[in-house]
């Protein structure tokens, strides 16, 4: 596997050249990586325009993933909104409502998304006791799309969630595909789904786009990520893909990410091998924990995600206890611990982690959980309500209120109400188990 990309900057730095263009650095080794972080110089390719070494290497990633596939260097945030971009486009090529049915637990990069390019939503739900998940059943999807009197013109879900929850994303592609609708998939956290043994790849399932985080379970630099198109669907919108991307980014994309990306190609010839290796320690590890009297949540392959207050522990609680043996968790919230687990790490990492898990004495189960979820109702729309003016209350002021923004960090940036939403004493509730105690309302 050629990586062109890479080439071009060994063979710019070999040639000790006077750097008289950005960035500023001009290769000067401030953290040691300078020399390699370039711009749009003559040979290095745009990313908008991709023609020379940067289409090369997107080229190379689509052999390897069977799909159209472009680099993004600001993260699935990115690959999302250009997805999105590209729905609204087909609905108007295609003469469809610019409406989309999205599962709850969408990315608040969705939201806003959404708002920018004025979609209609409406929202799936499969009550899970957690925002973090929401697996549509493909029955459940069939009987909607049936009764519909307006089909959308997709439906989005994420897949695999936070949690490690996998869709049955074979099944919802061909419901969706009944109904000419099509089935978009933030497989943020699955970059690495393609390279099973027998790929789990959302696009291998049948979907039509997906976006990967390449830089949450491969070797990539942080924000390096893919959009996936399907190479049997959508093959019209190839030359809409680019500006999909620049209507979104950033003019100065990382030429290290770039790098990162295009390496990446070399490694992940190799990959299914190392997962071959690998998830069988990962599948030993589990069967230890739940011998240990440990919940284990979702059937993700590299991600293992513990219910803790099961075993006498919150999430919080839990985490501090992981981080003073200097284990660093990737997520926590009041019920979970989720630990990512890729080839990268060493055997004696995971064992060292096994160990300690099993020494954590076994505590009481707490029986507090999750205050019941209601259908919230709907105010504004997302737009409206995203560009409204705003104000920030207590929680408790905050009922009857229109919310404006989204109240949650990331991770998980999954939000438990959706701006143009009211918010209830139920809605307070959850809001105040999460930790969340100011919001910011509609004036």
């Amino acid at each position: 596997m050629k990586t062109p990309i890479h080439d071009f900057i060994v063979h710019y730095n070999k040639q000790n050249p006077k750097r008289f263009h950005m960035p500023g650095h001009k290769g000067t080794p401030y953290l040691g990586y300078e020399a390699d972080d370039i711009t749009e110089i003559v040979g290095a390719d745009s990313l908008y325009e991709a023609h020379g070494i940067i289409k090369e290497s997107e080229l190379n990633a689509s052999k390897l993933f069977n799909s159209r596939t472009f680099y993004s260097t600001e993260g699935s945030s990115h690959a999302i909104r250009a997805m999105l971009s590209l729905t609204l486009q087909y609905a108007k090529e295609k003469s469809k409502n610019p409406l989309i049915w999205a599962a709850r637990n969408a990315h608040s990069t969705f939201i806003s998304a959404v708002a920018l390019l004025d979609f209609s939503i409406e929202w799936l739900y499969a009550f899970d006791n957690t925002y973090l998940s929401c697996l549509i059943e493909p029955g459940t999807l069939d009987e909607a799309l049936k009764k519909a009197k307006q089909l959308p013109v997709a439906v989005y879900i994420t897949s695999p969630d936070y949690l490690g929850n996998q869709a049955k994303i074979f099944e919802l592609a061909n419901v969706c595909h009944k109904y000419d609708v099509l089935l978009l998939v933030d497989n943020a956290h699955g970059a690495y789904l393609k390279f099973l043994p027998t790929s789990l790849h959302p696009i291998d399932l049948g979907c039509d786009m997906c976006c990967d985080s390449a830089h949450k379970t491969l070797p990539v630099l942080t924000g390096g990520a893919y959009l996936h198109l399907s190479k049997n669907r959508l093959s019209f919108l190839d030359s809409d893909v680019k500006e999909a991307f620049r209507l979104f980014g950033s003019t100065s994309p990382s030429y290290l990410i770039l790098q990162s990306l295009d390496l990446a190609n070399v490694y992940l010839e190799q990959l299914t091998n190392k997962l071959t290796n690998f998830i069988p320690i990962i599948d030993a590890m589990k069967q230890k924990l739940i011998k240990n009297g440990y919940q284990l949540i979702g059937n993700e392959p590299l991600k293992l995600t513990i219910a803790t207050k099961d075993y006498g522990y919150s999430g919080s609680e839990f985490a501090k206890l992981l981080a003073k043996q200097n284990i660093i968790v990737e997520f926590f919230d009041p019920d979970y611990v989720v630990f990512m687990l890729t080839p990268s790490l060493k055997e004696a990492d995971i064992q060292y982690l096994t160990d300690y898990l099993i020494k954590i004495p076994r505590k009481q189960a707490i029986k507090v959980s999750l205050p019941q979820f209601s259908y919230p109702t709907v105010s504004m729309s997302i737009r409206k309500a995203m560009l409204s003016p705003f104000e920030t209350l207590p929680i408790d002021k905050c009922v009857g209120k229109v919310l404006a923004k989204s109240s949650v960090g990331c991770p998980p940036a999954v939000p438990i109400l959706i701006c143009g939403e009211v918010i209830d004493e139920k809605a307070v509730e959850c809001f105040k188990y999460y930790g969340i105690l100011s919001c910011h309302v509609i004036k």
